[in-house]
């Protein structure tokens, strides 16, 4: 039978049963296709791969999750979509997937801790393949559970923290506070102040950690924690509080760059020059980080390849012999024309 000569009704979904017909082959031909090309003679293959497209057959995935084929689509809950890190992460996330044949489903949570265990429960009804995470605190009590489940998890931007059923993938953001503060030290500046946005993460945490580590016997480094996350909040908030403190600080590390850019904002309405008047250095290395005027200094992460290595680490579970491990990224200062050395009589 030729394809022209297979009729369906209108509402009727396409199986195997319609392209072996189409294609004038038994039905375990096609399943073989489906699932065992190797077997089918490259002439058959041919055959009944065009017999699909005519027919329009599409692949039944929770069908195929039932004869135990693992699921195609893996789910990736971000701290903020919005933000053109993690924007860049899941990108590295989806271009791994899609090399195994996966499809990748994106959740953010805007750093709320309900809505993080709402998207966990509604992924693992949907039986994805695993669930990548940049979870909102460090209580991975419930991811190894799912794992123990059969949703393994992979912890994204995030140490696992002695979380041994747990696989992650992270950069050491201690190092990178420290080649900020280091950087800034090195041109004169000691007082300095690390600007904090949004709520309290173990990522921000460390840099500051590291920042303090670095400046040591320097004077000081002073927290300003904005609980805002928006660039007009932080550039109100942040800036308004740098300015109050005593002894002014000459140099502004942020927390990432979407914070520089809030700091960029709120100096440049109050008529202070960066850096003549405050250098400032940003992380995470974004698209904008260049384009701004002056270009940002900045710590660089390796976004793409921290996502592309979280997706490996995710596909490997399951498989024989694989062990549950802990991979770490080094960031990289990235120097451009936002910081310099403070002015006469500051530092």
């Amino acid at each position: 039978m030729t394809p022209g000569n297979v009729a369906r009704g209108g509402g009727e979904r396409a199986g195997i049963r319609h392209v072996a017909e189409a294609a004038g082959v038994s039905m375990s031909t096609v399943s073989n296709v489906l699932n065992n090309p190797d077997l089918v003679a490259e002439a058959t293959r041919r055959r009944v791969e065009e017999a699909m497209d005519h027919v329009g057959y599409v692949r039944n995935g929770a069908a195929r999750q039932l004869r135990g084929a693992p699921s195609t689509v893996v789910g990736c809950v971000l701290l903020d979509t919005a933000n053109a890190y993690f924007a860049t992460v899941a990108r590295g996330v989806e271009d791994r997937l899609a090399e195994a044949g996966c499809v990748l489903v994106q959740c953010s949570t805007d750093m709320r801790q309900e809505r993080q265990a709402g998207y966990l429960r509604l992924l693992q009804e949907q039986g994805v393949r695993g669930v990548l995470i940049s979870p909102v605190a460090a209580d991975f009590e419930e991811f190894v559970r799912l794992g123990r489940r059969g949703t393994p998890v992979v912890l994204l931007d995030h140490p696992r923290d002695g979380a041994t059923e747990l696989c992650a993938v992270t950069v050491d953001n201690v190092a990178g506070g420290e080649l900020a503060a280091r950087h800034l030290l090195d041109l004169g500046h000691r007082d300095i102040a690390f600007v904090s946005a949004g709520p309290p993460l173990r990522t921000v945490g460390d840099r500051l950690a590291g920042a303090r580590r670095a400046l040591g016997g320097a004077r000081r480094v002073v927290e300003i924690a904005v609980r805002e996350t928006s660039v007009a909040a932080i550039a109100e908030a942040a800036v308004a509080r740098l300015l109050d403190l005593d002894p002014r600080p000459t140099a502004v590390i942020c927390c990432n760059d979407a914070a520089a850019l809030g700091v960029y904002r709120g100096l440049r309405q109050r008529g202070i020059a960066v850096p003549d008047d405050i250098s400032v250095v940003g992380y995470d290395d974004v698209d904008f980080a260049a384009e701004l005027s002056p270009a940002l200094t900045t710590v660089r992460q390796p976004a793409y390849q921290l996502g592309h290595a979280a997706a490996a680490l995710l596909l490997g579970e399951g498989e024989a012999g694989h062990q549950h491990t802990e991979l770490s990224f080094r960031p990289e200062l990235i120097p451009r024309r936002s910081t310099a050395a403070p002015a006469a009589g500051g530092g």
